[in-house]
């Protein structure tokens, strides 16, 4: 089910009744959040419900026998059988049909004919998130950072929590489980703040992302025939809309969570605002990034190592990262090219990084990464950059739909803009959403809502990061 959907709008209300109104104890409410959230993910193909419940189970048993066990190597036994299940799936429905695909080519390529065969796989939607989310109950187990629960209500519910299962934030157990023991209080400044990020989030997804994506679509699936200036602006706009799209998501989600009394984490902080590709990776998919930092680039040595060992970690968790995102080629470059630029910064400069010039030299480098992560093939990217270089030739305008796509979406990022300018630099001086004048705070929500009715593309239009 799709936030931005008419199925959501019915879903959504008749959950917060049912949960304030019916559910009387924590166990009513969980067992009220379980069920909707099964609903809500069952609502795009409902076998994959058996997928998401065996991983909740076997991680749940498993978070159990490494807390009630002091054999390291029961422990660690354990925690393989968890790391195998949960990445087998994760490898299986999501990766494949890449293998398979290259192994035929590199067969090709010395002149034999593979005789493999795609499968018809369908990749469940969330299985990157809620993988990594019961992954890291998992391993905090294991290194004693936390209790394994006793609770199978609350644990399936923290799994399977519907306002971010499908695209994060990815939670850890010691932020989100503990929520689920907690009684629940019906409070309208917390529903007033929800409601805020709900009309934020629907903003940066239905005017700032779809808008955009009407042109980058049109550009990036013809890349023959544009030439470098159109080519530069719809990566321009593609920056903006993957930012509009995903902080748009995690914005509802945020929002969704504190109707139900929920806090999840900030996934994004003005990440264009980042004087250096490090900075970039601080402000951008937050649960993501640190999830990786904990996970992967701490237990390969981070950098309490060599130099040369340090800026290996560091690629190779770009790296990973970048497979994480999709099983195609222009994810992993992507990931190298984002790897490559840390390993740069920490090798030429000794300083933190800030300033104007820096601030636009990282949305430069970041664009170009931008080019690989939303080309179709690995060929197109090189297209694009050699046509920006070589063949600048004049603007595609387009006509009718397209132009009015193109202005539509110059005038929503205008605005976009003049509201992170302020919150980054100006935020101690005013403030239109907390604004001590309740006139100020409903005029700037009022306009918001205007502009998603008037702007709004409302194609019920999937998420981009659902496809991860």
């Amino acid at each position: 089910m799709l936030f931005n959907s008419i199925d959501f709008i019915i879903f959504f209300p008749v959950v917060f009744v049912l949960y304030w109104y019916l559910a009387k104890t924590v166990r009513q409410r969980n067992a009220i959040i379980l069920f909707s959230s099964y609903v809500f993910y069952g609502w795009w193909d409902w076998r994959f419900l058996f997928l998401i419940a065996t991983s909740s189970l076997i991680d749940f048993l498993v978070g159990k026998a490494i807390g009630n066990s002091e054999n390291l190597r029961v422990r660690k036994r354990l925690l393989y059988t968890s790391l195998a299940v949960n990445l087998g799936a994760l490898l299986f429905f999501k990766y494949c049909n890449f293998f398979i695909d290259n192994f035929i080519e590199a067969f090709s390529f010395f002149g034999h004919k593979a005789n493999f065969r795609q499968l018809n796989i369908i990749l469940p939607v969330g299985i990157s998130f809620y993988t990594f989310q019961t992954l890291s109950y998992t391993i905090d187990i294991y290194r004693k950072k936390i209790k394994a629960t006793d609770d199978f209500l609350s644990f399936f519910a923290f799994v399977s929590f519907f306002p971010q299962l499908v695209a994060g934030p990815i939670e850890r157990a010691s932020n989100l489980l503990p929520q689920f023991y907690e009684e629940k209080r019906f409070a309208v400044k917390k529903f007033s703040t929800g409601l805020k990020f709900l009309i934020l989030g629907f903003f940066l997804k239905l005017v700032i992302a779809d808008r955009a994506a009407v042109y980058v679509n049109a550009v990036y699936n013809n890349v023959e025939n544009h030439d470098g200036y159109t080519l530069i602006m719809a990566t321009l706009l593609f920056s903006f809309q993957i930012y509009g799209d995903f902080a748009g998501y995690s914005l509802i989600a945020i929002g969704t969570a504190k109707f139900f009394d929920f806090d999840l984490m900030t996934n994004f902080r003005r990440p264009y605002f980042s004087a250096s590709i490090s900075e970039f990776w601080t402000r951008w998919h937050i649960s993501l990034s640190t999830w990786f930092r904990d996970y992967l680039y701490i237990p390969l040595g981070g950098n309490r190592t060599t130099k040369s060992r340090w800026l290996f970690n560091i690629f190779i968790t770009f790296l990973i990262s970048g497979f994480w995102h999709g099983a195609n080629w222009t994810f992993i470059i992507w990931g190298a090219l984002n790897g490559g630029y840390i390993v740069l910064e920490k090798y030429i400069f000794k300083k933190r990084r800030t300033g104007i010039l820096n601030i636009m030299l990282t949305f430069v480098l970041i664009n170009i990464s931008w080019v690989f992560f939303r080309a179709n093939s690995v060929q197109d990217a090189y297209m694009i950059l050699q046509k920006v270089v070589s063949t600048p030739g004049s603007l595609y305008i387009g006509m009718g739909d397209d132009i009015a796509a193109l202005i539509y979406s110059l005038i929503a990022i205008l605005m976009l803009m003049v509201m992170e300018v302020k919150k980054e630099f100006f935020n101690h001086l005013f403030s239109f959403s907390n604004n001590r004048y309740e006139f100020v705070r409903l005029s700037f929500f009022a306009f918001l809502i205007f502009m998603i009715l008037y702007l709004g593309v409302f194609d019920e239009s999937q998420f981009i990061y659902f496809q991860f």
